[in-house]
């Protein structure tokens, strides 16, 4: 049985995810130390968050950890949660003056205890947030979200869509009522998702970026969605425009 304790209204606006990708390449580059790119990520993250609520952006998904990302350096691995806690800490009372609601999807049994308090206590005090929702995937993998989904239904024919939507949020610690990726950008210059919301990005329009991540701003943003609503959406169909024009075109005889 699902859990049904989760919030189910689903936030309005376009839903907007990101692979920050680049930041230890960029530290490389200028002949830092790795960690040092992903401090600079961190004021990107900031200023991504404070411009997407003016882009008509509802909820916004970044990447920060995913399940391969473990087999880094145990250093690297170190650093990153360190920084990740203390990013919650210190980010969290301004989330709640600007409305930003927090929520960290993937796992957490293999978080540090620390860490998932801090989750826990960055999710209750934002909770009420309704300018943007934020979510942080950490410790997240779509391929191992679907399989514990899988393993929490029972197989049958009145099994649907929202029954797995369903049991996919309560694996990942996430709402179901999350509306499904409409845009989904990688910085760095890489061409692939890595294994990023299998599930829900079925119909994303994809971005890629060759802009460093720690480089990231509004404007870079802003550029993905532009051209994003430059896009036609067909979800598999045609759109009003173009099926009128081949009926047209049929009555005619063309």
């Amino acid at each position: 049985m699902i859990s049904s304790s989760l919030q189910t209204t689903k936030p309005k606006g376009l839903h907007a995810a990101i692979i920050m990708d680049g930041n230890g390449r960029w530290a490389e580059l200028r002949g830092r130390p790795r960690v040092e790119g992903h401090r600079a990520g961190a004021a990107a993250v900031r200023r991504t968050v404070e411009a997407a609520p003016g882009l008509g952006i509802g909820t916004l998904t970044l990447y920060a950890f995913s399940t391969e990302n473990w087999k880094r350096p145990p250093h690297e691995v170190n650093a990153l949660m360190r920084l990740f806690r203390n990013h919650l800490l210190s980010e969290t009372p301004e989330c709640v003056e600007k409305g930003i609601r927090i929520r960290v999807v993937g796992r957490r049994d293999r978080l540090d205890p620390s860490l998932v308090a801090a989750i826990a206590e960055a999710e209750k005090a934002t909770a009420s947030g309704s300018k943007l929702y934020m979510r942080l995937a950490v410790d997240y993998s779509a391929q191992d979200a679907m399989l514990r989904a899988a393993a929490k239904l029972r197989p049958g024919p009145r099994l649907n869509r929202d029954d797995f939507a369903r049991a996919i949020a309560e694996v990942i610690h996430d709402a179901p009522g999350t509306p499904e990726i409409d845009l989904l950008i990688r910085t760095g210059g890489e061409l692939r998702l890595s294994d990023l919301f299998g599930w829900d990005s079925g119909y994303a329009e994809l971005v890629f970026s060759d802009t460093m991540w720690p480089d990231f701003d509004g404007n870079d943003l802003r550029a993905a969605v532009e051209e994003f609503r430059g896009r036609k959406r067909r979800f598999g169909a045609l759109p009003q425009e173009d099926a009128r024009q081949i009926e047209a075109a049929r009555r005619n005889g063309v």
